[in-house]
């Protein structure tokens, strides 16, 4: 098997783990709250938890695998992130349900950038799209299994079961690691920027503790504002910090690059909308419409399904028409039918609302793949380290934020209402809102060039096939 294959099934087992247990817990989110005594909108902390932990950690697991070694790395995120299922799984409070969940993104810091850092310092220019479209395609039979499992475990067990699965998921890819994934390191490492990891950290943990508990979850209003103000000005220091420092631990200065600064901002605006999904069409499946777990499941993978089937087509599609036009449109369709979730109702048939789905992973598929390859496009191998880590931190800041926003929406829109639980009525204005967030991110892909990232994407700019085009008209009297 080649190496440019080998590398992505292995970092695959990592990812297929990861993406399964997310997409199992936001399926089983309304009977965990019951079990826990919690209101349902309460849960958005153990979706969140997760994903800042990612946030706070994800920042030195380059500097980590340059240090120590990819491999050491890698393995040691994997115990971690199975010790954090474990304990999720034994879990008899919010708070000690929300714990754990942020000790699994500790080992989720770890364990994906760093296999995804390995892939790309392993591949070719050429060959960055091909190695990420086959690097995604095993981790997304994670979320296309995912919700029915979850569903069918939540409904037929117990939810304490779905996070029991990554155990023997994470054995098999502790042993793939240790056969054959290379103890990958930089010679010339330079120190770990202490300060800069705890103001960062710091501050995305408490800036995201004020805004998804709000005084209602978890801790007393009058904190969760001072962790607002503190998480904020934490952030605004690192910024300062950065700028002084020769190798700040999030590198903000790979912002200059054109392609990753319109990469990174633009992707993370698309995913504030695509964030809140996963919290919100399950809430309102299950809550609003009166749908079981296994039943929810079922329409929710679908869109899991939809982006396996355009990794097939995402190269071609981009060699086609280049990054600028398809990111640009994608993510107006994108949005379209993120914003279509919202007009489903408890009558809506369930083949309208699983084609509805189905179509719109796949836009949002083709997107997420031009991005993650726009991004890398002009960066070097030297500089990919920070990039991945700059990369990694502002997605899952953006799927926290869509979380908290859908969060927010919906609460406001229930106590507006003045019911007693959430009803289908409670939904349409937060998708509504997540889709128009997701559709101005096209604003920031038109500011790219038309041959951005042509060496990554293969497309040739209208102005390169002109030039081709008048070369060979002057070469045909000749021949």
């Amino acid at each position: 098997m080649q190496r440019a294959k080998l590398l992505p099934l292995i970092v695959a087992c990592a990812l297929f783990m990861e993406n399964t247990d997310s997409t199992v817990i936001a399926t089983s989110l309304p009977v965990i709250a019951e079990s826990l005594g919690e209101d349902p909108i309460a849960l958005k902390l153990a979706l969140t938890s997760y994903l800042v932990s990612l946030a706070v950690f994800i920042p030195i697991s380059g500097w980590m695998a340059d240090r120590f070694g990819a491999r050491t790395i890698f393995r040691s995120a994997l115990c971690v992130f199975m010790l954090g299922s474990l304990l999720c799984a034994v879990s008899s409070s919010l708070g000690a349900f929300v714990g754990a969940r942020f000790l699994q993104g500790m080992g989720g810091a770890m364990m994906v950038p760093v296999g995804r850092l390995v892939v790309l310092r392993s591949v070719s220019k050429s060959e960055m799209v091909g190695a990420l479209a086959y690097l995604t395609v095993p981790a997304l039979v994670g979320p296309v299994v995912g919700p029915p499992l979850g569903g069918f475990i939540t409904t037929y067990f117990d939810w304490r079961w779905i996070f029991l699965i990554n155990i023997p998921i994470g054995l098999v890819g502790l042993v793939l690691a240790s056969l054959f994934l290379e103890e990958v390191r930089e010679e010339d490492v330079p120190p770990l920027d202490i300060r800069g990891f705890l103001l960062s950290a710091f501050g995305f943990a408490s800036l995201m503790l004020g805004l998804n508990s709000g005084g209602r979850h978890l801790v007393p209003e009058v904190v969760s504002q001072a962790c607002v103000v503190a998480g904020a000005a934490a952030l605004v220091g690192y910024w300062f910090h950065a700028r002084r420092v020769p190798h700040p631990v999030i590198n903000l200065s790979l912002l200059r690059i054109p392609t990753f600064r319109i990469g990174v901002i633009g992707g993370s605006i698309f995913r504030i909308g695509t964030g809140a999904i996963p919290f919100l069409l399950p809430l309102m499946l299950q809550l609003g419409f009166g749908l079981n777990a296994l039943q929810s499941g079922l329409i929710t993978f679908v869109s899991a399904a939809g982006a396996l089937i355009m990794k097939t087509a995402a190269k071609t599609i981009l060699a086609r028409f280049g990054f600028r036009r398809v990111l640009t449109v994608n993510a107006l369709v994108g949005a379209a039918f993120l914003a279509a979730s919202g007009l489903f109702t408890p009558t809506t048939p369930h083949a309208v609302m699983l084609s509805v789905l189905l179509v719109g992973g796949c836009f949002r598929s083709l997107q997420f793949t031009g991005i993650g390859a726009l991004s890398y496009a002009d960066v070097s191998n030297r500089a990919m380290s920070g990039a991945t880590s700059l990369s990694s931190v502002a997605q899952q800041l953006s799927l926290t934020l869509g979380v908290t926003l859908g969060a927010f929406v919906l609460e406001s829109v229930h106590q507006a209402r003045g019911g007693e639980t959430l009803a289908a009525g409670d939904f349409w204005p937060a998708f509504l809102i997540v889709g128009l967030i997701a559709a101005s991110s096209g604003l920031w892909m038109r500011q790219l060039s038309p041959d951005a990232g042509a060496e990554v994407s293969g497309h040739a700019p209208l102005s390169a096939r002109k030039v081709t085009a008048e070369a060979l008209v002057e070469r045909k009297p000749a021949e």
